[in-house]
């Protein structure tokens, strides 16, 4: 690692959480010449490249800065570079420096330099609304808050996975959430698809998602952990209130998918470009009655598998008075192969906006996860 890339670390270290932009600006004037730096930040609807601070918002998709996003490569335009700020998979947006340098050595440092800043943001935004706040184009219901706020992240990748979930109407989402985890030999994934409306469907959402973390991290089997979040929502609400869920463990090594059906969102796989809805076996959904058992299924993946989950919002959005069904999502979902995760989500949340000509009215979650094998 160079030492002005060195020197751009230690300065955000130091750095008080609300002036990382400020501190990464000053060493790279020192260093490179740098004299305009921005931070453009991906929105929560994934549509727009938001300044921090002053600055014009990006929404055209020809536009350096996405496609610095999308190609996740620095780009150079117009004596201007844009580089990837993203850690881990995690997309945060773009960097624009100028005037961008004339050699690839020095391109390749910057972009060091912005995968730092990525890291830094993660780090610092647990205490300081800066960077969220400047990440909505619009002000977050109260029920979206609470649930992007659960979240652990929109997107991952690991050499043996991937994965990526957008939750919709982004700024007014209720009840559809999605949780991941992994330690390096397993992921585990739930979607919910939950109902009620605004912060009661938010808040029925949470419990379970805290209920199956708790049973999660104690070690328990996906059986149990559905079972412990069933009797969570039975015992406050005694019937009253339950929502669906999908419960998955994929073996990073072997391919083995544990998978249960507490009346879940749709499960689909992609092989070799065609589609096929796993058979699962329906069971109650958590919370409806007391003490219900569930059962654990498994399925082998093939390397390169990709699977889908989508919510009841997906297949049932409106447009025009049509339904968009599922013959339209096998079909769009066949379209997305090449894709990385985080693309394929993207563009069918675009194709269901198309569809209904705006924002999608009932709440949606899609997550895609691709398994591409053990890695020795």
């Amino acid at each position: 690692m160079s030492e002005p890339v060195n020197r751009v670390r230690r300065a955000l270290n130091e750095a008080p959480a609300d002036l990382l932009l400020d501190r990464v600006a000053d060493t790279l004037a020192g260093a490179y010449g740098i004299t305009r730096v921005q931070l453009l930040q991906v929105d929560y609807r994934l549509s727009a490249l938001l300044p921090l601070g002053d600055g014009e918002t990006v929404t055209s998709p020809g536009h350096p800065a996405w496609r610095c996003f999308d190609h996740q490569t620095p780009i150079v335009a117009d004596d201007t570079a844009y580089l990837p700020v993203s850690m881990r998979g995690e997309r945060r947006g773009v960097l624009r420096v100028a005037p961008a340098p004339g050699d690839p050595g020095t391109l390749h440092e910057l972009a060091e330099a912005a995968t730092a800043l990525a890291h830094e943001i993660a780090a610092v935004s647990a205490g300081t609304d800066v960077y969220r706040a400047a990440r909505r184009s619009r002000r977050l219901t109260l029920a979206a808050e609470m649930q992007w706020e659960m979240l652990p992240g929109r997107s991952r990748i690991r050499p043996s996975f991937s994965l990526a979930g957008q939750l919709e109407p982004a700024y007014a989402v209720r009840g559809d959430s999605f949780d991941w985890s992994d330690d390096g030999e397993r992921v585990w994934l739930s979607t919910i698809n939950g109902t009620g409306e605004g912060v009661a469907a938010a808040m029925l959402t949470s419990l379970a998602t805290y209920a199956l973390r708790n049973a999660r991290r104690a070690g328990l089997g996906l059986a149990d952990q559905a079972a412990l979040a069933d009797q969570a929502i039975y015992d406050l609400h005694r019937g009253g209130q339950h929502l669906a869920a999908l419960l998955m463990d994929l073996d990073l090594r072997s391919g083995v998918l544990t998978v249960v059906d507490a009346g879940s969102p749709r499960l689909v796989l992609l092989r070799d470009g065609e589609v096929r809805q796993l058979p699962l076996e329906a069971q109650f959904p958590l919370g409806m009655f007391e003490a219900t058992d569930y059962h654990e299924q498994r399925f082998e993946l093939c390397r390169g598998d990709r699977l889908f989950v989508v919510s009841d919002g997906v297949i049932d959005a409106t447009g025009q008075d049509v339904r968009y069904g599922e013959t339209a999502l096998d079909r769009f979902l066949r379209r997305t192969g090449p894709m990385e995760p985080l693309d394929a989500v993207r563009s069918l949340i675009g194709d269901l906006r198309a569809f209904v000509a705006g924002d999608l009215v009932d709440d949606a979650v899609v997550v895609c996860l691709d398994w591409t094998g053990p890695q020795d």
